[in-house]
């Protein structure tokens, strides 16, 4: 059966980057990807308003196990790849980060290694329900893109039982694409993760 997997990343910076992973895992037998759109498409739907982008990211996830967040030095800031994460966890999917620093860009040159994506989201309890927090200018902060609280049972992995926010990275695992070589070794870490997600 083949593995769907949403690659998560910053378009402007990584791109090039990213487009080498993906494709690296697409060309692998029973291979899958979405979360590769036309950059016209992505500022098509953000001109339309914040609702419509969520919309087109949330159709985006339809019919995925995994999502791989392919990491560079400024994308766990970045707003859109933390709502693809959060929705990721709603969904149920697997969890991944690979590092993409390494791998050169279109211009030959080398990434910086930025923070990982997922050690900026997570989860905590309040009043016996569970809500997303993000980390912003150092402190967590509920989440703001998605307030809602969410069932504990909707989590592959243990819920949280009190305030304290329990990093999304605690449960997930960081691969670096260049060091680790996951050219061979990508179809094994997004196995891994839909695993550990129960998929």
């Amino acid at each position: 059966m083949a593995r769907r997997t949403f690659f998560s990343f910053h378009y402007k910076t990584d791109v090039w980057r990213a487009w080498n992973v993906r494709n690296c895992w697409v060309a692998s037998p029973n291979r899958d990807s979405v979360g590769f759109f036309d950059a016209s498409v992505f500022e098509a739907s953000q001109k339309e308003g914040d609702d419509a982008l969520k919309t087109f990211l949330r159709n985006g996830l339809n019919n995925t196990s995994v999502t791989c967040v392919l990491a560079g030095q400024h994308t766990a800031g970045r707003r859109w790849v933390r709502y693809e994460i959060v929705r990721s966890v709603l969904k149920g999917n697997g969890l991944l980060t690979v590092d993409i620093h390494g791998v050169r860009n279109d211009a030959k040159v080398l990434g910086v290694r930025g923070a990982d994506p997922l050690s900026e989201v997570g989860v905590y309890c309040y009043n016996d329900k569970i809500y997303f927090a993000e980390l912003t200018g150092g402190k967590w902060v509920k989440y703001e893109d998605y307030g809602l609280a969410i069932p504990a049972s909707d989590l592959w992995f243990n819920a949280p039982k009190t305030t304290t926010v329990i990093k999304l990275s605690q449960h997930c695992m960081r691969y670096d694409f260049a060091a680790q070589n996951g050219r061979e070794n990508i179809g094994g870490w997004i196995e891994t993760a839909a695993g550990l997600a129960g998929r």
